[in-house]
C-alpha cells in the first residue's frame, strides 16, 4: 500500500485511452496515487473522482464523493446523472480554447473560400473560378461567448472578419458586434454569412436552431457546429440544405458517434462530416490544470469554480 493520497479515475473509455490519460495524470500528479476504477479495489474515503464520460453507476459506489474533476468541456451527461450535492468541475484547458480557435478559423476559411464548391467541380472536371470575397465582406457570427467562443472570435477578428457573437445574457468582446436574447438571436441569425456553434448543450440550447431559426438565417449562408448535434434540428438542417437556402453545414459532432455508415448525413452533397476532432482535449495540458485544481483542493480545501446546475455549464 502507498500513503499518497489516492484518487479514483472513472471512465468509460477505450483501455488504450485509459493508459495514456492514467500515465500523463500520474506524471502531473506525483504526490498522489491515481488509480482507475476497478468494483473489487476500496474507494470508501474518496472525497473526489476523475472523469471521462462515467458510468454513473460507478460514482454512486463512492460514499464520500464531493466533487468530480472532468476531462472533458462538456458536462451535461454529468449534470443530468449525479446527486445534486456532487459538485462538477469542467475542464477548461487555455489549449482547449487555441485548438477550437484554430479550427474555427480553418472552416471559415474553408467556407468563405467556396473550398466546398472547388471540390465538387474537381470531382466533375470543371475549371470555373469564382470571386473572392474580402474577409470584411463576410459576417461570420459565433454563437456562444465562453472561453471556446471569445478565443474563436478573436482569431476571426484578427484574420479581418466581421465578427458577430451571440450569448444568452449581454456581452462585450472587443472587435465584436455582441447580441443577446431571442431578438439578439434572430438579427444575428438574418445577416451572418456563416454562423459558427460553439454553445453549451443544455435544457436551453437543446433545438436551439430548430426550422423556424434556421429558416430566419440568410438566404446562401453556411452553419459550423462545433458543439453538441441536438442543439440543430438534424432534419430542419436536411431540408435547408437540400431547398438551398442554406448552401452548406459543417458537422463534427453527432447524436451517435462514430456515425453509421447508413445515415444519410454522408450522402448529402453540401455538408462536410468531421470525425469529432475540431477540439480534442490535449492530455499533457489537460492533465496539468487538473492536477493544479487537486493540489490546491488538498491545500486549501477550496474546490474549483463548478458548473451552476440551473444553467448546465
Amino acid at each position: 500500500m502507498t500513503d499518497r493520497p489516492i484518487i479514483p479515475f472513472v471512465s468509460n473509455i477505450s483501455a488504450a485511452s485509459l493508459n495514456a490519460w492514467s500515465v500523463q495524470l500520474q506524471a502531473a500528479l506525483p504526490d498522489f496515487l491515481i488509480v482507475p476504477f476497478d468494483p473489487n479495489f476500496e474507494f470508501a474515503n474518496a472525497e473526489l473522482a476523475l472523469v471521462a464520460n462515467p458510468d454513473p453507476d460507478h460514482l454512486s459506489q463512492f460514499p464520500n464523493l464531493k466533487w468530480v474533476q472532468s476531462l472533458w468541456a462538456g458536462v451535461e451527461n454529468l449534470v443530468h446523472s449525479l446527486p445534486d450535492d456532487v459538485v462538477i468541475v469542467r475542464m477548461t484547458d487555455p489549449q482547449l480554447a487555441k485548438t477550437m480557435a484554430e479550427a474555427v478559423l480553418t472552416m471559415t476559411l474553408y467556407l468563405h473560400r467556396d473550398l466546398p464548391k472547388y471540390v465538387s467541380q474537381q470531382a466533375s472536371g470543371i475549371w470555373e473560378q469564382h470571386d473572392v470575397v474580402l474577409p470584411e465582406d463576410r459576417k461570420v457570427g459565433v454563437l456562444g461567448l465562453g472561453a471556446l467562443g471569445r478565443s474563436a472570435c478573436a482569431a476571426l477578428a484578427q484574420h479581418g472578419f466581421d465578427v458577430l457573437g451571440w450569448s444568452r445574457s449581454p456581452k462585450s468582446i472587443p472587435n465584436v458586434r455582441c447580441f443577446s436574447g431571442e431578438d439578439g438571436l434572430t438579427d444575428l441569425l438574418h445577416v451572418s454569412d456563416i454562423v459558427v456553434v460553439l454553445l453549451p448543450l443544455t435544457t436551453t440550447t437543446r433545438g436551439l436552431l430548430d426550422r423556424s431559426r434556421l429558416s430566419r438565417m440568410k438566404s446562401g449562408a453556411s452553419v459550423i457546429n462545433f458543439a453538441r448535434a441536438q442543439i440543430i434540428e438534424t432534419d430542419a438542417l436536411l431540408n435547408m440544405l437540400a431547398a438551398r437556402h442554406l448552401n452548406h453545414a459543417v458537422l463534427d459532432v453527432f447524436a451517435v458517434e462514430p456515425l453509421p455508415q447508413t445515415d444519410r448525413l454522408w450522402r448529402t452533397d453540401n455538408l462536410t462530416i468531421l470525425p469529432h476532432v475540431s477540439a480534442p482535449t490535449n492530455m499533457k495540458t489537460a492533465s496539468e490544470v487538473a492536477a493544479k485544481n487537486i493540489a490546491t483542493y488538498f491545500r486549501t480545501g477550496q474546490v474549483p469554480d463548478c458548473v451552476d446546475r440551473q444553467r448546465g455549464y
